[in-house]
């Protein structure tokens, strides 16, 4: 949803960046370092909270310097992230498809770190943060086109936050749902792995996992409304079906929260309909994106 309004006026053009053939420039050498250096402390804070998980010795805990580590890490992704979205044009944002993986991935693991200051979440946290670092390595390392889209609007720079947060978010509602498919498997199997002995409780697993998902639905809502409102070709023909996916994804989700509420749907049900919405948003902006970017070469 957040690509639907694109730069006509700026020619196709393909970004090269990191150390390629043709020369560096000494901007492409400070993102190259900036990239380096957090994809560095995104895999140290991953060994840090993994050892904080795996150690027997409780006096000595890694948990707040990886948790520390991250945050440095998401400030440097954020630095890259503006750099090179913002690298087109003043007033045009590249989102292309590595742009906006790496954009979606960032912000979950943020939500992640900052909660997990208060919250378990360091099981997510090993899972979001390494992956973090890969989508940070492709947006820098593998060439792509620009996909510019005009910035400036108010209505439209919302509509771009709000979509990629609400994919954000609801990837951490899939990623609590698969966690706690684990533990309900490993409690069927009576003999749960260590690591599975040290999540959370799957009660709280399972509250969180709605938390996300309450905040998901609401931001994607507004993101629809604020898509139908203010950008005139969101039913164009190459945009259809990222706009109908979108609609079916929101209903899974609806229904699921109404299940929740009257049937008291939880465990394996609740889990089903969340990764159905899950793998629907998917498809609705990045398989959508890859097509028209990857396949059919449409800026």
């Amino acid at each position: 949803m957040a690509d639907c309004v694109v730069d006509r006026h700026q020619p196709p053009t393909r970004l090269i960046r990191g150390p390629f053939p043709g020369g560096a420039s000494h901007v492409d050498h400070s993102v190259t370092f900036l990239a380096i250096a957090t994809i560095t402390g995104f895999v140290l804070a991953t060994v840090l909270l993994l050892v904080d998980q795996w150690q027997r010795l409780e006096r000595v805990s890694f948990r707040l310097p990886g948790l520390l580590i991250a945050v440095a890490a998401l400030v440097g992704q954020g630095a890259l992230l503006y750099q090179l979205g913002f690298q087109t044009a003043p007033t045009a944002l590249n989102l292309s498809v590595l742009n906006a993986l790496a954009t979606v991935f960032g912000l979950a693991s943020a939500i992640t770190v900052i909660s997990a200051f208060r919250e378990r979440l360091e099981g997510i946290a090993v899972v979001l943060l390494p992956v973090t670092a890969l989508t940070v390595f492709l947006t820098v390392f593998v060439p792509e086109s620009n996909v510019p889209i005009r910035t400036g609007e108010i209505a439209l720079d919302a509509h771009i936050l709000i979509s990629l947060s609400a994919y954000a978010l609801l990837t951490l509602a899939a990623l609590q749902g698969v966690m706690l498919l684990i533990q309900h498997q490993a409690l069927h199997g009576h003999h749960p792995a260590g690591w599975v002995r040290r999540l959370p409780p799957m009660e709280s697993v399972e509250q969180l996992m709605f938390r996300f998902i309450v905040i998901g639905f609401l931001l994607l809502t507004l993101a629809l409304v604020t898509g139908f409102l203010f950008l005139e070709n969101i039913l164009a023909q190459h945009l259809v079906h990222k706009t109908v996916l979108s609609v079916i994804a929101w209903v899974v989700f609806a229904v699921l929260l109404a299940g929740r509420h009257i049937a008291g749907w939880r465990g394996r049900t609740a889990v089903q309909w969340t990764l159905a919405g899950f793998i629907l948003m998917g498809l609705a902006y990045f398989g959508t994106k890859i097509v028209l970017e990857w396949i059919l070469n449409l800026e």
